[in-house]
């Protein structure tokens, strides 16, 4: 019976979606998991994903004030614009000490951020910002709860229709075409993978590589290298700590606090060899 009702609800947010983004041609590859339309325009599209909250011991997004203020607030005048801020990736602060921290991480900015929290109507409250950030924590609680709140495609859509976007760690890997390459542990089941699709590939935050000594379980790149024998038709980009992809139309940039190669993003793609990507590489996807 719970499975029965889990397909129905799979289906029904999977045709939800459709209509609110105006078509119901999605991606045919069920591995894929993209939640995407194929005629998807990219073209308006303003996002910085960072791969997390802190570098080294520089504390809460202090690496990233300047990247935040001068790469997307400024350019996109948000200044006293409605930001809001969705904080359903954080179990262990929450949601209250989540909203205060980011207050005064970006202080210096003035910007109008409000917690989606306490609204008593989320979707109305997506409807009606000038720009969107995501937090980080645990991935399948931030997407479980965008599912519950009806806010995946409402998302996506806004993002794709120009609303400006930041997400850092949970909130940049669900940027991505789903959040199948996230590094946290399912503690809750979201009603699908599929997520907003702002970078139409996989995305991996805080990449690490190797093994530490004694380590007797998989690295990332194992972890990696299983997902491609699964979704043989996907490309990951794996993002080190203190970098992030500046997202503006269909071009992305890659950005870092640390030159190559310590800094250089990794791709990932079946039977491929692993790639680097130097930090300042503009590309188009």
């Amino acid at each position: 019976m719970k499975s029965s009702r889990r397909d129905f609800l799979k289906v029904a947010a999977l045709g939800a979606g459709a209509t609110l983004l105006g078509t119901t041609n999605l991606q045919a590859d069920e591995k894929e998991r993209a939640f995407v339309p194929s005629n998807r325009d990219y073209s308006k599209q303003k996002a910085l994903l960072l791969s997390s909250s802190g570098y080294k011991d520089t504390g809460f997004l202090t690496h990233a004030v300047d990247w935040i203020n001068d790469l997307i607030i400024k350019p996109n005048n948000l200044q006293n614009k409605k930001i809001v801020f969705i904080p359903y990736a954080n179990l262990r602060a929450g949601y209250d000490k989540f909203e205060e921290k980011l207050k005064k991480a970006l202080e210096r900015l003035n910007l109008n951020i409000v917690s989606i929290h306490h609204a008593k109507d989320p979707v109305k409250e997506i409807e009606s910002t000038d720009c969107i950030f995501v937090g980080g924590g645990n991935t399948f609680k931030l997407v479980h709860d965008l599912y519950e709140n009806k806010l995946v495609a409402l998302i996506s859509q806004k993002v794709a229709n120009g609303t400006p976007y930041i997400g850092w760690s949970a909130g940049a890997n669900v940027a991505g075409a789903s959040m199948m390459t996230t590094n946290d542990m399912p503690i809750i089941e979201p009603e699908s993978f599929n997520t907003f699709s702002i970078f139409p590939h996989q995305i991996n935050p805080h990449f690490i590589s190797g093994k530490p000594v004694g380590h007797n379980g998989e690295s990332r790149e194992e972890r990696l290298e299983e997902f491609l024998i699964a979704n043989q038709n996907s490309t990951v980009y794996a993002l080190p700590e203190g970098s992030a992809f500046l997202i503006d139309g269909k071009k992305a940039k890659f950005i870092s606090m640390q030159p190559a190669p310590v800094g250089s993003a990794l791709i990932f793609k079946y039977k491929k060899d692993i790639e680097k990507m130097a930090p300042n590489t503009v590309f188009e996807y």
